[in-house]
């Protein structure tokens, strides 16, 4: 094994005890959470060590990053799952590789996605980002929707062709009511998950949670949490 899929392992297994001890003291089984390794910044040699070492789900937040590393690695069974404010001239290559987006905040992207997925022939599954800090009708500074317009763009995901509506998605935010408050954070995307699943049975996905607070996210109910530095190690600097 080499040195950087020996450290990944060893990085794995630590991410994975903490899931699965937060599962327990949550009352929880451990398959009720999936992880989604993010690996922006990261080479797809990287990717394919965490192939290797049974990872199925991993996310990226840059098209122009994504694209070619999920080139390099077609041949892998993986999961690609879009985690980044897409802008709609990237939904034509997005659409070419990705399996979910996790972004989906207005109504424009929905109306780009749906015409792009029907181009390529595919079914991508849509997580509506609530921003926990936006106000009413406007997007979060990390992007996401304010929580009023849950309920229409989850319609509209669901009515429109080539698109499926999973559930939601969400950052803790860095200011508002909630900053600091990342158990209070995910337990109020909990009840939004409850709204939507009333009208949206099949949307039971809530994607919540990072390295530094998975814990809480999985104490909450969460269903999936995106894991980066934990598992590949602290991102280089850009620039």
């Amino acid at each position: 094994m080499t040195d950087r899929k020996s450290e990944l392992a060893e990085n794995l297994a630590r991410v994975e005890e903490r899931i699965a001890s937060a599962c327990a003291a949550a009352g929880r089984k451990r398959e009720e959470v999936t992880l989604i390794v993010v690996t922006k910044t990261y080479p797809a040699t990287d990717v394919r060590l965490l192939a290797d070492l049974g990872v199925r789900h991993v996310a990226e937040n840059r098209d122009q990053d994504a694209a070619p590393k999920a080139a390099a690695c077609a041949d892998l069974s993986l999961n690609w799952h879009f985690v980044g404010q897409l802008q709609t001239n990237k939904v034509r290559s997005v659409a070419g590789y990705a399996h979910v987006v996790q972004s989906v905040d207005r109504p424009r992207l929905v109306t780009a996605l749906s015409a792009a997925a029907v181009a390529r022939g595919r079914e991508i599954g849509c997580l509506v980002q609530i921003a926990l800090d936006a106000e009413s009708g406007e997007r979060g500074s990390r992007g996401g929707a304010a929580p009023e317009q849950m309920a229409e763009l989850a319609d509209l995901v669901a009515g429109a062709p080539g698109l499926r509506i999973d559930g939601l998605m969400t950052v803790a935010p860095l200011s508002g009511r909630y900053a600091g408050r990342e158990q209070a954070a995910f337990e109020r995307m909990m009840e939004l998950s409850s709204g939507l699943r009333a009208d949206h049975p099949a949307a039971t996905m809530v994607s919540a949670g990072m390295s530094a607070d998975l814990e809480q996210a999985v104490m909450a109910g969460a269903t999936h949490v995106r894991v980066g530095t934990a598992v590949l190690g602290a991102r280089p600097r850009l620039g």
